[in-house]
């Protein structure tokens, strides 16, 4: 049992994200993946291929990262049972064969970029919630946090909380499930007072059911406006059955949170602007550029671990010709080595590789 003000761990989980084929090291039939530590092991693979298989499996987290963030764009824009495969991946900027490597179906992106979203929602909401202080007090700071994160990303709350409803009977247990944890945390207003113990059973399920169609009738208009205002009457409703009308009133006399500054458009990834096909080694040859400014070929090859000349220098000179990488050495006629630095460009895709990798 957990301690009153503390939220149990074994009714409060973090969705664990379906096992796609390259996604979590296993497919479908749950035979290790060859992309992922656990299955080279079993395969008795050599050290000496760590490195390469690394580099597959970086790029492969960066094609993942790059359909799920493309399906959220989609859904939010089309609505999810007018998004195809090739909408995902002619807006990903990826092959359909990757697609078809790392998801089964469009359903089974669907619903992986549901699990990233909901995910992501949890670990900024509980945290908060988990804080020291009243029921009423973390109620409403949660309430702030994920209506200033439906701001942020309005596509994201949108697959959540609208496209679900649309999307099938798995995403509808994804629902369930999700809309079970809120509860839980609803429900711990009954320890609050003697009006919240006498609260009939289906309380929860009306105070959340009420909040949740509140949110579906914004984030349905073209412009839901800045739903953080609505933090005031929401956790008025929340707290009402649970805390008697003084409450009610309390909460929706408190001062209106600042409105966050319109969420910047972002700016185009910078990955779908490369003409070529990324693949594991022009990604382990960009990463030790940008680990070793100013390498030479051979400092490049290592870092990469590339050991055919003839092919680090064709991928320096693919990534040279993208504007990627820059030479500031000598002059290779002279027998002087080639110093290779990242580019503006070339430290932004750097970045956008990171980022996407990122298990932070």
């Amino acid at each position: 049992m957990a301690a009153q003000g503390q939220i149990s761990t074994d009714r409060l989980k973090v969705p664990v994200p379906r096992p796609t084929r390259n996604g979590v090291g296993r497919t479908r039939s749950g035979i290790p993946s060859l992309a992922h530590p656990e299955g080279r092991k079993q395969a008795g693979e050599h050290p000496d291929g760590q490195r390469q298989a690394d580099g597959r499996e970086q790029v492969a987290d960066i094609q993942r990262a790059r359909m799920l963030a493309a399906m959220v764009e989609e859904v939010a824009e089309r609505g999810v049972s007018n998004v195809t495969v090739s909408d995902v991946v002619a807006r990903s900027g990826v092959s359909r064969r990757t697609f078809y490597e790392i998801f089964e179906d469009r359903e089974d992106c669907f619903l992986a970029a549901l699990d990233s979203a909901i995910e992501k929602l949890a670990n900024i909401v509980l945290p908060v919630y988990e804080q020291k202080g009243s029921w009423q007090t973390k109620i409403r700071s949660a309430l702030t946090a994920l209506l200033e994160y439906l701001d942020r990303e309005p596509a994201a709350g949108r697959l959540v909380i609208v496209e679900t409803l649309g999307a099938g009977h798995n995403a509808l247990e994804h629902r369930r499930r999700g809309i079970a944890q809120i509860l839980t945390i609803v429900e711990e207003g009954r320890n609050e007072s003697k009006t919240g113990a006498d609260a009939p059973p289906l309380t929860a399920e009306g105070v959340v059911g009420g909040v949740l169609s509140v949110l579906h009738a914004r984030l349905t208009e073209p412009d839901p406006g800045n739903l953080v205002e609505l933090v005031n009457p929401l956790t008025s409703m929340i707290v009402l059955p649970y805390l008697g009308a003084a409450a009610a009133r309390k909460e929706i006399g408190r001062p209106t949170p600042k409105r966050q500054a319109k969420r910047a458009i972002p700016r185009r990834d910078p990955l779908q602007d490369l003409d070529m096909r990324l693949t594991y080694r022009t990604v382990r040859v960009l990463m030790a550029v940008a680990a070793h400014p100013g390498s030479s070929n051979r400092t490049v090859a290592n870092g990469a671990g590339i050991a055919d000349q003839g092919q680090i220098s064709k991928l320096l000179n693919r990534l040279h010709g993208l504007g990627l990488i820059n030479n500031a050495g000598g002059t290779p006629a002279r027998g002087e080595p080639n110093a290779w630095t990242l580019t503006e460009h070339g430290w932004e895709v750097h970045a956008a590789i990171s980022a996407q990798t990122s298990t932070d």
